[in-house]
């Protein structure tokens, strides 16, 4: 394991509007459908995740198109 492996990472929230939440780590940009203790993609530990309303923009571009 590397110096950069060991680093830690958190995971972005995404809560879509209609479809699943999906977990992004914040060192690779790897999406995954729940989070985990490391990341399955770098290795590296999360710590702590932070949230990203994405369903907000959707539901207004609903509004806007219908």
């Amino acid at each position: 394991m590397t110096f950069e492996q060991k680093k830690t990472a958190y995971w972005i929230q995404k809560t879509h509007l209609l479809r699943a939440d999906e977990y992004i780590c914040s060192a690779c940009g790897r999406r995954f459908d729940q989070p985990h203790i490391q990341c399955p993609h770098c290795g590296r530990h999360m710590t702590k995740s932070r949230y990203d309303p994405t369903w907000v923009d959707e539901a207004e571009m609903l509004d806007i198109l219908g």
